[in-house]
């Protein structure tokens, strides 16, 4: 598996499998063990998908080893603030049944973000972190953070895909030490992704499946992916994406792909800071 380098020294695999959108305990641990046994050594989870537990369990089921793995929880709105900091990632160490995360982001920038991460300052030089991060901040909140704060986030992880490829923002981010991690790489199959005519043809080229050039284009870039599926050959298909290479020319017609809008509500609208806020999950 290739790696990228975090500014503080961490590799992280540069492809990974995510867990949103699979609730069922039972489901979600066998995908993850299946994931885990077709190679992937990045597992995403978050406190607000409420299967940090089956995640958990899937990672002692595999039975490889803990350092050869890349765990990534975050933390939900309800629980942003110094002391809540620290007693959700206890409260999420407990549940994924770890001694330490490899990657801890604040899940979305609303709430108390500075005392939040001030504890996730502490607990990160305590070693129980070996990463620290964020989600979905826009330009203004990451670089507001990082001129704030000790410790400058070793990723974000916004919405990068086909049609909102975020070539500015990447460029940004690599300009402050930021790693640009991607959720929703396939756009969850929106806007009939998968016939596209630009990606059919380029995977044709290739022998390869439209879902395996999005995800090599997005390594190619060097954004770390974070596909998710519920089906066994899907999992193996997503990481058989290293034995090929996407031309200059394939990379100018994705470009023509991008429409520069997101396709989902955005954390910097006030209808949606309220929307979030009133999500009291049991975490």
């Amino acid at each position: 598996m290739q790696k990228v380098t975090l500014n503080n020294g961490v590799e992280m695999p540069v492809l990974g499998f995510g867990v949103f959108q699979i609730p069922d305990a039972e489901e979600c641990e066998q995908c993850a063990v299946d994931a885990i046994t077709a190679g992937y050594r990045l597992i995403d989870t978050a406190a607000s998908y409420q299967n940090e537990v089956a995640v958990g369990n899937a990672v002692k089921r595999s039975g490889v080893p803990r350092d050869e793995l890349f765990i990534t929880t975050k933390l939900w709105i309800q629980d942003s603030g110094y002391e809540q900091t620290k007693r959700a990632l206890e409260k999420s160490l407990a549940k994924l049944q770890l001694d330490y995360l490899d990657l801890y982001l604040i899940h979305q920038p609303i709430g108390d973000v500075y005392g939040s991460w001030r504890a996730m300052e502490e607990m990160y030089r305590e070693g129980k972190i070996r990463a620290i991060g964020v989600s979905n901040f826009t330009a203004d909140r990451l670089v507001d953070l990082i001129i704030h704060n000790d410790v400058t986030p070793a990723v974000n992880q916004v919405e990068v895909h086909p049609f909102y490829q975020q070539h500015e923002y990447a460029k940004f981010m690599r300009e402050h030490h930021v790693q640009m991690e991607s959720w929703g790489p396939l756009v969850q199959g929106k806007h009939n992704v998968f016939q596209n005519d630009v990606l059919q043809s380029i995977a044709e080229r290739h022998q390869k499946t439209v879902a395996q050039v999005i995800l090599r284009w997005m390594t190619q870039r060097g954004v770390v992916a974070i596909p998710k599926s519920v089906r066994k050959e899907r999992i193996i298909e997503n990481i058989s994406i290293f034995d090929f290479e996407l031309t200059q020319e394939e990379f100018e017609k994705i470009a023509t792909l991008d429409t520069n809008q997101s396709l989902y509500p955005q954390a910097n609208r006030p209808e949606t800071i309220q929307w979030l806020a009133d999500r009291k999950l049991d975490l």
